[in-house]
């Protein structure tokens, strides 16, 4: 079964400066300084950690902030090891997650909430 192209997301993430690409925004400034506090984050890879957020790939997030993928490569991994999760989407999940609740409170782990 092939696919046919689709023009709304055809051109995403290939830096087309013509089209304007709109930006996520799933956490506000004050959320990210809690994020980034909880974790201790450093301010390269709580910018990092955004930009993956919006959905940026490894290759685009160097380009825009003029580093080796390499380096991303590096920051994305310390970034795992202190949120303690394996890929992007556990690391955006448990960003929104414990930032959106308005008790998450710092208690040296990630908050877990198990239905009765």
């Amino acid at each position: 079964m092939s696919q046919l192209p689709n023009p709304a997301t055809e051109n995403i993430g290939k830096g087309d400066p013509d089209r304007e690409q709109p930006e996520a925004l799933l956490l506000d400034r004050k959320q990210w300084v809690y994020v980034q506090n909880r974790y201790n984050l450093t301010p390269r890879e709580r910018q990092i950690a955004e930009l993956i957020c919006q959905g940026l790939r490894n290759g685009n997030i160097a380009r825009s902030l003029r580093i080796r993928p390499g380096t991303v490569k590096t920051h994305i991994r310390n970034i795992y090891r202190k949120v303690q999760v394996k890929s992007k989407i556990g690391m955006l999940l448990r960003f929104v997650t414990e930032a959106k609740e308005p008790s998450a409170q710092y208690n040296g782990t990630p908050s877990i909430h198990i239905a009765d």
